[in-house]
């Protein structure tokens, strides 16, 4: 990535505000036996993505299983350490931080998981897994962090007799506000929601994320929203990056990408997304092959095994992200793409 692109990658907060999640060109390779013959290989899940988040956005991840969403939601939530590249958090490296630093990094960024049935500990009732965090991480009295607990319930719309009920007793739906609950329960600045309603029924999804954009309004949070369903998205983010095979391949506003996407992969994925609109209806594009391999991905540009514009060119030399039509794009050719495929 070049200067001009990775100088507009990292500034898709809202102008003005100082971003309170960066991160600078960020990897996280793993070595991993083939087989006992052919020897250890590097797996490269991330492999350097630039982008910020600010007070009250929604950056969205989006792209097929295996692109490195997961990955990328382990390094912002402090659970593995980077491979190269930095984060910073409120405007502080995490790169070399000592253990108390950690701590408190960790408190500013919390996740929502995307199984609200296996996230639980069935074995604690829903006031002791709300208690949990402050009885972790504050000195707070056991009437304190009871008091803080039933007021977050609360605000995510549980009822008070909620408190000294098991998880096995709620539906996906109300199970899930636990999670998020428990997510807010040292007012971090950060969400991380991986795949919040991917579980649950359509007729709940909606009630979910109105709950996390309202939550958002209220205590000015900052999610990092992984998802693949695009309609998810485009109801709530205001930046979107598409990934594949650990890379970006095009990244910028929501309303940019949403309304005249660029790079072929993500005019796939947009294409796929069922519509009851039919004006948000565009012509499918039939993708080629299996997602490679990311033991063994391909020469020159990951998606070009796949990609229907591909050429001589694509399959020698990687395309880097750079500015075109108001977002970042890695196209060798998306200057001469026909605008709607």
């Amino acid at each position: 990535m070049n200067a001009t692109a990775r100088d507009t990658a990292t500034a898709v907060h809202v102008a003005g505000d100082a971003p309170l999640l960066e991160a600078r060109a960020l990897a996280r390779h793993y070595a991993v036996r083939r087989s006992m013959l052919a020897g250890r290989a590097v797996v490269k899940a991330l492999d350097g993505v630039s982008f910020t988040v600010a007070v009250g956005e929604t950056f969205a991840v989006v792209g097929e299983s295996g692109c490195g969403k997961s990955t990328l939601a382990r390094q912002i939530t402090l659970i593995e350490p980077p491979t190269a590249g930095s984060l910073l958090i409120d405007g502080r490296d995490v790169a070399g931080a000592d253990r108390a630093r950690l701590r408190a990094l960790r408190r500013k960024v919390q996740i929502v998981f995307q199984d609200p049935y296996g996230s639980l500990n069935p074995r604690k009732k829903v006031g002791a897994i709300l208690e949990e965090p402050l009885a972790i991480n504050t000195t707070l009295s056991r009437a304190e962090r009871a008091e803080r607990a039933r007021a977050m319930m609360a605000r995510v719309g549980l009822r008070p007799e909620y408190y000294g009920r098991y998880p096995h007793m709620f539906s996906g739906g109300q199970r899930q506000r636990i999670a998020i609950a428990r997510a807010l329960m040292l007012n971090p600045a950060v969400v991380v929601a991986d795949e919040p309603v991917s579980a649950l029924d359509v007729s709940i999804q909606a009630q979910v994320l109105n709950l996390l954009i309202d939550l958002q309004e209220e205590f000015g949070l900052a999610y990092l929203l992984i998802s693949h369903d695009l309609s998810v998205v485009r109801h709530m983010a205001d930046a979107v990056m598409v990934m594949y095979l650990g890379r970006a391949v095009e990244q910028g506003a929501a309303r940019t990408i949403f309304a005249a996407p660029r790079h072929p992969y993500t005019r796939a994925l947009l294409a796929s997304t069922p519509h009851v609109d039919p004006e948000l209806r565009t012509e499918r594009i039939a993708l080629k092959g299996e997602l490679p391999s990311p033991l063994d991905p391909p020469p020159g540009c990951a998606f070009n095994t796949r990609c229907p514009f591909a050429t001589e060119d694509c399959r020698r030399a990687r395309p880097e992200l750079r500015d075109f039509d108001g977002r970042l794009v890695a196209c060798h050719h998306v200057e001469t793409l026909p605008v709607e495929a």
